[in-house]
């Protein structure tokens, strides 16, 4: 160790400093314990901020008939019967009291005159169940959470990169990384650690991730210290995310775009939702309006840049100012476009990682003694295909479960055994990729790996499509021993951007073996070559490493869910 290593020690280290990871923060220092949340983002700027439309809890304020147990119904119907059972009814069981904990924090939701929490429709939802803010919901709720971490005196590093868990004899005790400013490494040493570092979404080209993020951190940091993942292969696609400019392609145009009326059409002008869904048209659900999309760029009636046109430019001025003011300000920001005068030009992105780290449905332990993984960083509640709002408050209450199951697995630990050689790996690891001096440019692989998942893993895949894509992944990694890296007056961004490579080529890869395996047609997951539902794949495809996928058995549902489960009917409902 030298100088420029900092140790520092706390009960439960939080890695990800988004609404998951806070809410577990907060849980464990409500509880008195000591709690450190590291973060590779500012915290007022976490992923979580970009969620607009809401977040599920059946209070019953607006539809007395709710209740949990229909909440339950509705997101194993929408999941295609691949979500963990228990996991969904220690969700919508819980969803009450994550509200009232954000109310208690001081959220500022919607009212009814008389003072109720306002809920609304979204998409597949029997009754209105969604509370929101606005259509800044997430961003509140990560405003919220961040007071309430502060006023506990929550220590919050935002400016480090974890780049290992710390692990012995199949228990955690730590993690190690550096500080993205300086290049300072540090020695975090924990009982516990909880992992709430998002999904994978940001492997393919067009995504509504931002730069640098949901990059499958996860992912690797699970998978190197003996824990697996589960269905990475489910991921799901939103139909209109912008294709230019290239740095911010993939940002979501909000479906309250087509909810007010807006028209798809294709590079011939034709509304070719007619072809797919006559009856709801751009209505439809977001799955099949991406699948027309993409069909459509596919067969070369697509825009310049690959995409379809959004027309909203029929509409009187006033309803898009007044209905879609967050679109038409965006659109004039990032394009200089007026969207009350032209179309807007989208294709399918990557937006949710269903699958993620498998967890234990009770409280989110990995299978590794000590370590947790929460939020979009896990798996289990959403199935094939997210219910619309159900993400939000997902990590409410798991944050609060795992934040308590890690204070008591602490608590309980007589002593805890370090492996100097687990910290020595990690860092020569470091000290490795800051030696390279070759021709690669990070960002250069970084793109190549997005095409490859693009061109092969998308909307659509087939099994000699999928062949060629690990074909490709094989072709970069050869490329990765020859990577140049070199830290400057800037910080240490390069250094974090060959990690980030190092996630997102071990997120692609499994990625691309679990949608080989999955040959079945199943909500987010097309594959050509097999167009039909299988009853033999109403399994969790778990990997843990290459070549190693295995089916796992779905748990039975209760009767009383069960007999609640129906097809609902989208219309005239948000689904964003």
């Amino acid at each position: 160790m030298d100088a420029s290593e900092r140790r520092t020690a706390a009960p439960v280290l939080v890695i990800g400093t988004g609404g998951a990871g806070l809410r577990a923060a907060i849980e464990l220092a409500e509880r008195g314990v000591g709690v450190l949340a590291v973060g590779k983002r500012a915290r007022a700027d976490a992923h979580t901020t970009l969620a607009a439309g809401g977040i599920n809890a059946a209070l019953a304020t607006m539809d007395p008939e709710d209740d949990w147990r229909q909440h339950a119904a509705d997101t194993l119907q929408e999941g295609y019967l691949l979500a963990d059972p228990r996991t969904v009814r220690i969700v919508t069981e819980g969803a009450a009291r994550g509200i009232a904990d954000l109310e208690r924090y001081g959220m500022p939701f919607a009212r009814e005159a008389d003072g109720r929490i306002s809920q609304r429709f979204f998409g597949a939802h029997t009754w209105r169940r969604t509370a929101f803010s606005g259509d800044y919901t997430g961003l509140e709720i990560q405003r919220t959470l961040v007071r309430r971490a502060e006023r506990l005196g929550v220590p919050i590093l935002d400016t480090v990169h974890i780049t290992r868990l710390l692990v012995r004899d199949g228990t955690v005790f730590g993690a190690y990384g550096f500080d993205l400013n300086d290049g300072t490494r540090h020695v975090i040493h924990a009982d516990a650690v909880i992992l709430a570092t998002g999904g994978h979404t940001r492997i393919w080209r067009h995504t509504s991730s931002r730069r640098d993020e949901n990059t499958g951190d996860s992912f690797r940091l699970a998978v190197l210290a003996g824990a697996r993942i589960r269905d990475p292969e489910l991921v799901q696609f939103h139909p209109s995310g912008l294709v230019e400019p290239e740095d911010a392609a993939g940002t979501l145009v909000s479906e309250a775009a087509r909810g007010e009326g807006g028209k798809l059409l294709n590079a011939l002008g034709e509304r070719f939702m007619a072809r797919y869904d006559p009856e709801r048209m751009e209505l439809s659900t977001r799955d099949r309006v991406a699948l027309a999309a993409y069909t459509e760029i596919k067969q070369g009636r697509g825009t310049p840049h690959g995409g379809v046109w959004l027309d909203v430019s029929h509409l009187p001025r006033e309803t898009i100012m007044t209905r879609l003011p967050r679109v038409h300000r965006t659109l004039l920001d990032l394009q200089m476009l007026d969207i009350t005068t032209d179309p807007i030009e989208v294709a399918p992105t990557a937006h949710y990682s269903m699958g993620g780290v498998w967890v234990r449905p009770e409280d989110h332990g990995t299978g590794v003694h000590g370590l947790y993984a929460i939020g979009e960083a896990a798996s289990g509640l959403h199935g094939a295909n997210r219910l619309g709002g159900n993400s939000l408050i997902e990590l409410l209450v798991f944050g609060r479960i795992a934040g308590e199951a890690a204070a008591a697995y602490s608590a309980g630990l007589r002593a805890q055994r370090r492996c100097p050689d687990a910290l020595a790996e990690a860092r020569r690891e470091v000290d490795g990729l800051l030696a390279c001096d070759g021709p690669e440019n990070v960002r250069l692989l970084q793109r190549a790996v997005r095409d490859i998942m693009t061109e092969h893993c998308g909307v659509v895949r087939d099994e000699a499509g999928l062949r060629a894509g690990l074909a490709g992944l094989d072709a970069v990694e050869d490329r990765v021993g020859a990577l140049g890296i070199h830290p400057d007056n800037a910080g240490y961004q390069d250094l974090a951007h060959a990690f980030d490579l190092k996630s997102t080529m071990l997120a692609a890869r499994a990625t691309l073996e679990a949608a080989l395996e999955r040959r079945e047609t199943r909500g987010c997951h097309n594959r050509s070559d097999h167009p039909g539902l299988d009853p033999a794949f109403q399994v969790n495809l778990v990997w843990s490493g290459p070549g190693k996928v295995e089916r796992e058995p779905v748990p039975p549902i209760p009767e009383q869910i069960a007999l609640l489960m129906r097809h609902v009917s989208s219309e005239g409902k948000l689904v964003e």
